[in-house]
């Protein structure tokens, strides 16, 4: 019935909703057409007549039957499983559940193994739902989890059912059937057919064996956001880009996938610090945060700022909303940049400057040559830029600083990136004193980037101009910092040194993975001092046709950039972020396997 699936499933059986416009069935009759099937056979309650009609209409050369089970709103797989025994006991049969999408792949995998009772599993995700089952070291299934059984400290054992099984002929004659009819004797009609398989592990039979599945896609659909992820994951090559880029992250929810547009420390969230925050969840989740007088003051004792002239906000993101909304005139901006801070903008109001070497090179002295003719009343600087890593040291950000305010410019620099570059003990403007000598400057860091906690939700905004921190404090909502935010600067000082061990090892890793990436055919890489490289592709590579071949080949998605105002519209290009040595090193195999 689908009723979690409601807006979908209100006039059809829910393995009608269509996924990226093809009916659930359609993929799965169309998948199994491919194979020398004797006969389909298809259980049918809620809606059936319309399914029926809807399957008969489209001949595809399957021998379709129907069984109806009349009482679906009253029973559960189980007895749906039990009106279709004749058939099971007859042949040789795959079991599939009708709300699955996958890849043929998986149909391939079931039948060409020798093994006759076979389920299909996949290690488990957090992702997952549903039945999960313990494996031997011969891959013999010894035991099934149901939901309620499930525990948290042993997920890393689990592996979760995909709901498609092969069964013998024997197997079913022999034991199934008998074992379904005992139990739906004595337990009834609404239950579920993996209850009996279960039983059957339980009598140490060792009768039915997993198959673990690796890469191979597959998603069951269940609710609206199951159906949102399984697009993304079954979208096809004209559209999937847009579905995985419109996400802007929750990447966590597709199995495996390594995202490379995802810009954050990849060590520091190693951690104990992760520890105790882990420790104190249940009390972090039920109480509330503080408001912002006390983040204030945890703020100024993380970054030692004075509470004066430091605003916590969630996320970066929070803080350059309200800032592009206090700044009046215009807006002066370098291209290629991150995008955030325009798009708060009126275009009208915008002054570009855009290098034209081609590594997208440039100084301070550039700018105080091109914004001494072209004035801007604001001018934003990402340090270092995103995408092209470009860096300027803080001794010319300073002079640069100067300048703007002679000139009547206030100057704002975002150092989210700060701690990636060489010498990032010394390259933040995070000091009491260098605000108060420029007080028109305003600092932004973005503590997602450089301490790897993205889903925590937090940034920061400095400056000496006590009367704007003052007004932006004003403006955010007054819990604008989870609890988690605000336990994670209570906390932090203490694991400082980590930090610090964390940013030293990225900069060797990101040594590394620069040397790697130069020897790649496909790119040529644009030094950065930030977590990622700008690589512009070489022909006769694409950076469109690169990124769909890893994606769909190897699960790693990377960020075209070819179309990011300030590029060079004539040449193509790839950001790709720095992650571990582990990732970075399945990445660059990845990358050598392409050679057209």
């Amino acid at each position: 019935m689908g009723k979690r699936l409601r807006e979908y499933t209100a006039s059809c059986t829910k393995c009608m909703v269509p996924v990226n416009g093809t009916p659930l069935i359609d993929r799965m009759l169309d998948q199994l057409a491919e194979f020398n099937l004797s006969r389909v056979v298809i259980v049918v309650g809620y809606q059936g007549d319309k399914l029926i009609s809807h399957v008969n209409s489209r001949p595809r050369g399957l021998s379709i039957e129907f069984v109806r089970n009349p009482v679906y709103d009253k029973t559960n797989n189980i007895y749906s499983l039990a009106l279709a025994k004749e058939y099971l006991q007859a042949d040789d049969t795959i079991l599939l559940e009708s709300d699955l999408i996958f890849e043929s792949r998986l149909l391939h995998l079931l039948l060409s193994d020798p093994y006759p009772n076979l389920a299909l599993v996949a290690k488990y995700e957090s992702w997952m739902d549903g039945t999960m089952v313990r494996l031997d070291n011969d891959n013999n299934i010894v035991n099934f989890i149901p939901k309620s059984d499930f525990s948290y400290s042993e997920r890393g054992s689990y592996y979760k059912t995909v709901n498609i099984y092969k069964f013998s002929r024997q197997f079913s004659q022999e034991r199934y059937i008998p074992f379904l009819e005992a139990y739906t004797r004595v337990a009834g009609r609404n239950e579920y057919y993996e209850n009996v398989l279960r039983i059957l592990t339980l009598l140490d039979t060792r009768d039915l064996k997993a198959l673990p599945l690796g890469s191979e896609k597959w998603y069951e659909i269940d609710d609206k956001q199951d159906l949102d992820i399984a697009e993304a994951l079954f979208a096809s090559e004209g559209d999937i880009l847009r579905k995985y880029y419109g996400r802007y992250g929750g990447f966590w929810r597709f199995p495996q996938m390594l995202d490379y547009c995802y810009l954050v420390n990849p060590y520091f969230n190693e951690s104990r610090i992760i520890d105790e925050l882990e420790a104190c969840f249940r009390t972090l989740v039920a109480e509330y945060p503080s408001g912002m007088k006390v983040n204030t003051l945890l703020a100024s004792k993380c970054w030692g700022v004075s509470e004066d002239y430091i605003v916590p906000g969630n996320g970066a993101a929070e803080l350059i909303k309200i800032l592009m909304e206090q700044l009046p005139g215009t807006l002066g901006i370098v291209r290629p940049t991150f995008e955030e801070y325009p798009n708060r903008r009126d275009p009208a109001s915008l002054v570009t400057f855009t290098p034209t070497n081609p590594d997208y090179r440039y100084t301070a002295a550039d700018l105080m040559d091109y914004f001494s003719v072209h004035h801007a009343d604001n001018l934003i600087i990402i340090n270092p830029d995103n995408p092209s890593g470009n860096f300027i040291p803080v001794a010319d950000v300073l002079t640069l600083a100067a300048w703007c305010r002679q000139q009547g410019i206030r100057l704002i620099i975002d150092e989210s990136f700060v701690d990636f570059t060489d010498g990032y003990e010394h390259n933040s403007l995070l000091h009491d004193n260098i605000l108060e000598a420029y007080p028109d400057m305003l600092v932004m860091k973005s503590i997602s980037k450089s301490y790897g906690v993205p889903g925590l939700r937090l940034g920061i905004l400095c400056s000496a101009d006590t009367t704007l921190i003052a007004l932006i404090k004003q403006q955010v909502s007054i819990w604008n910092i989870n609890s988690f935010a605000e336990y994670f600067m209570q906390i932090f000082n203490k694991y400082e040194a980590d930090y610090h061990r964390a940013c030293a090892r990225f900069i060797a890793e990101r040594a590394d993975f620069e040397q790697q990436l130069r020897q790649l055919p496909q790119l040529r890489v644009i030094p950065s001092q930030a977590n990622y490289f700008l690589c512009e592709v070489q022909p006769p590579f694409t950076a469109r046709g690169l990124v769909l071949t890893m994606l769909k080949e190897h699960n790693i998605l990377l960020r075209d950039c070819s179309t990011k105002i300030g590029l060079n519209p004539s040449n193509q290009y790839l950001r790709i972020a720095v992650r571990n040595h582990q990732d970075n090193a399945r990445l660059i195999q990845a990358m050598k396997t392409i050679d057209r």
